[in-house]
């Protein structure tokens, strides 16, 4: 086994799985309402991209007990669609905008300005307490699997470093409204 960005030498020795074809996954497909509710929060849809108003609490992909998720329930809502991959994700809990490419290119093209930082994530959060004037949060986060099989990520000095920018926008009587800018992208930074 070796790292994502390891690039193959003369001599590497590659094994591929089987491919299992033909079989049923058991998975149930996507019920009506994540179809018609998907339906209904297109943003923007041209030939090779489309964007979501993904809503909280619909996963983008299927797994860790989830039979579906948004991926899913796109392509058993396009099932003409030859190519649907998700360009980035977002939090289960978390609504926003999710981008979907509609072609190879489109998401090669994409996921490079992520990678290179050309992209800037923006999210709006509601902070309990009252923050005045910008701040940047730094706090290693580390992610944490509890006996019942759920994943956390918390706080903790053997974890990655996480930076976000904090602005507020607005004040209420004990609330704080702030546009959040992650500056790193680690799991579930913005909520932790």
């Amino acid at each position: 086994r070796v790292r994502p960005d390891h690039r193959l030498e003369p001599g590497d020795v590659v094994r591929v799985p089987p491919l299992r074809r033909g079989q049923e996954t058991g998975k149930t497909p996507p019920d009506g309402r994540a179809t018609r509710l998907l339906r209904e929060r297109v943003l923007f849809e041209d030939r090779s991209l489309l964007v979501l108003d993904k809503p909280a609490g619909l996963a983008v992909h299927g797994g860790s007990g989830l039979s579906f998720g948004v991926i899913e329930a796109l392509r058993a809502l396009r099932p003409e669609a030859p190519f649907l991959e998700l360009v980035h994700r977002l939090d289960r809990e978390t609504s926003g905008c999710l981008m979907v490419a509609k072609r190879r290119p489109t998401l090669r093209a994409l996921h490079a300005l992520l990678r290179s930082g050309e992209v800037t994530k923006t999210y709006t959060a509601l902070l309990v307490g009252r923050l005045e004037g910008p701040r940047e949060v730094q706090a290693p986060l580390r992610k944490n699997v509890l006996q019942s099989g759920e994943r956390v990520v918390r706080t903790s000095e053997e974890g990655k470093a996480a930076f976000t920018r904090l602005e507020p926008i607005a004040h209420g009587p004990e609330v704080t409204l702030v546009r959040a800018t992650p500056l790193t992208g680690r799991t579930h930074q913005i909520r932790v």
